[in-house]
């Protein structure tokens, strides 16, 4: 398995609108081979920004790798520049391939 995420740092008063950019968008996700799940996180409210991070999971690192350079990439980012002014910065990615896993 493995974890993509960004961080987003969102200028205060505008959280609705970035969620609502997320939450409206077509990600094209589900047409992705080795894709298994999405969630958008809002994090803590800080005086400059509120942290957001989008996770992904991924049966593998390959999978979210072919993703990356797929036209569902392409098409899911086409966008992405109008919405900069909610943004402070450039997103933070990470990624971390999974060492252990627990289920009930």
């Amino acid at each position: 398995m493995f974890v993509a995420m960004n961080r987003f740092k969102i200028a205060p008063g505008s959280e609705e609108a970035f969620e609502h950019v997320w939450k409206s968008r077509d990600s094209h996700l589900a047409e992705v081979p080795g894709f298994v799940e999405f969630n958008l996180l809002r994090g803590p409210m800080k005086d400059d920004h509120t942290l957001y991070a989008s996770h992904t999971i991924w049966r593998s690192r390959e999978d979210f790798e072919a993703w990356t350079r797929s036209e569902a990439f392409r098409k899911a980012h086409a966008g992405a520049g109008q919405n900069k002014p909610l943004y402070l910065g450039h997103p933070e990615f990470e990624g971390f391939e999974s060492v252990q896993t627990v289920r009930p």
